[in-house]
């Protein structure tokens, strides 16, 4: 098999899924998921929780205006 066979065979072996998955459905049933994605780039960019505590706040208000805390049972310490 050349290369080129290779690389049509392994293209045609990769699947691309654009249908939500469990980890989406429940980010998105948030109301949330927009603030959640620059809460997680943010840690990806800094590898750092503390230097994101703007993306967080942003997040933690979101959360509270669509009443996650009381659909999941969050506890504000």
């Amino acid at each position: 098999m050349s290369n080129g066979d290779k690389e049509r065979a392994a293209a045609a072996q990769l699947v691309i899924d654009d249908e939500p998955d469990e980890w989406d459905k429940r980010i998105f049933s948030t109301g949330c998921a927009d603030e959640n994605t620059k809460l997680t780039d943010c840690y990806y960019e800094k590898k750092d929780w503390r230097a994101c505590k703007m993306e967080m706040e942003i997040f933690r208000q979101c959360w509270q205006r669509h009443g996650n805390d009381k659909r999941t049972g969050t506890k504000d310490v």
